[in-house]
């Protein structure tokens, strides 16, 4: 007796049952060897149709392998072909401008420092030219970066986007620090004042001891270091640009000659302005106005003398000194007793 939808037309078995199938063995590369049991030589159409959905579905494998193998290749070809010279361009060129600034910002360095007189502004102009190379690279590497990231099909929105959050949130953060830096990189860059300088920044008086992008330190005339924010600095007032003046006011009884006490003061200054010690201190003819203010039973005669900076408070000693002997000399009464003969009322910078 046959079975029904049988395939085969071998007979049945002496019990009547269908004969069992052979095992079939399907080698796979990729897997090894697959095995397929099938439980008789007639089975229905519906094992038929499974059994042929994977065959097709293995040889469909096997053929699409190869080809995205072979879609691999080409993409790498095309990109060794097009984008791969593009980058190593842009990586070329970011090396070579950033050799060139160096190059740059170094002599121009060393050229500055050897102009100016030595130790005056070396520490600002290393500062400055480091300030200028760092921003420089800085520069080039991030363009170099977002080009290459480019040549690599990589969306640059979202990186941007980032960057510009992380960088808001960093300037909430830091923005004292950042405006101290730029406020340093200002007075470095219009050289607003210099090491030794005496300047008055901040409220505070001093001696310029020490200069960074960060702050500046100060020494007063009590040895006291004070150490400035430059991001609090407003106002810079700088009392050795240039030149000094020394503005002299000598207090003498209302009742002594004015030509005599104004030929006395000149001849003092003439003195002092012959000097060797003082000679080249003194940058032009010391000036005697007249009578500066006329009150209380005396007359105060105003002197000018313009000085080298820093050197006002020698030339000023010196002047007072001479004046007291030259007044006790020719007997000048003072303005009233018990008054100094000379008083410094201040110097200050040029106008």
């Amino acid at each position: 007796m046959k079975s029904p939808l049988c395939l085969s037309q071998e007979p049945d078995d002496e019990h009547g049952h269908p004969p069992h199938l052979r095992l079939f063995f399907i080698h796979d590369p990729g897997v090894g060897v697959a095995t397929l049991s099938l439980g008789h030589t007639c089975y229905n159409r519906a094992q038929n149709m499974n059994w042929s959905s994977y065959i097709a579905a293995y040889l469909s494998n096997r053929w699409e392998v190869p080809a995205l193998l072979r879609d691999w290749h080409e993409d790498t070809m095309n990109f060794l072909r097009h984008d791969a010279p593009k980058i190593v361009l842009v990586v070329i060129v970011s090396f070579v401008l950033i050799r060139l600034l160096r190059a740059i910002t170094r002599r121009t360095a060393s050229l500055q420092a050897k102009r100016l007189p030595s130790g005056l502004r070396a520490q600002q102009v290393r500062t400055l030219a480091s300030v200028i190379n760092s921003v420089g690279v800085f520069a080039i590497i991030f363009v170099a970066t977002l080009t290459v990231l480019a040549q690599l099909n990589l969306h640059l929105e979202p990186l941007l986007a980032s960057a510009g959050i992380a960088g808001l949130a960093i300037g909430f953060g830091a923005q004292t620090m950042v405006r101290d830096f730029i406020n340093g990189f200002f007075i470095l860059l219009e050289n607003q004042y210099d090491l030794t300088d005496s300047v008055r920044v901040a409220g505070v008086k001093g001696t310029v001891e020490e200069m960074s992008l960060r702050r500046t330190v100060l020494r007063d005339d009590d040895g006291t270091l004070h150490m400035v924010p430059n991001g609090e600095i407003k106002i810079v007032s700088n009392m050795t640009r240039d030149w000094a003046q020394v503005s002299l006011r000598v207090a003498v009884a209302y009742s002594e000659p004015s030509e005599r006490v104004v030929n006395l003061l000149q001849q003092v200054g003439e003195e002092v302005r012959n000097d060797p010690a003082f000679a080249d201190d003194i940058v032009a003819d010391i000036q005697v106005p007249g009578i500066e203010r006329v009150g209380n039973g005396e007359a105060d005669y105003l002197m000018l003398v313009k000085t080298r900076p820093n050197r006002q408070y020698a030339v000023s000693r010196e002047l007072r000194r001479r004046i007291k002997e030259s007044f006790q000399k020719n007997n000048i009464q003072p303005g009233a007793p018990g008054r100094v003969y000379v008083v410094d009322q201040g110097s200050g910078g040029g106008p």
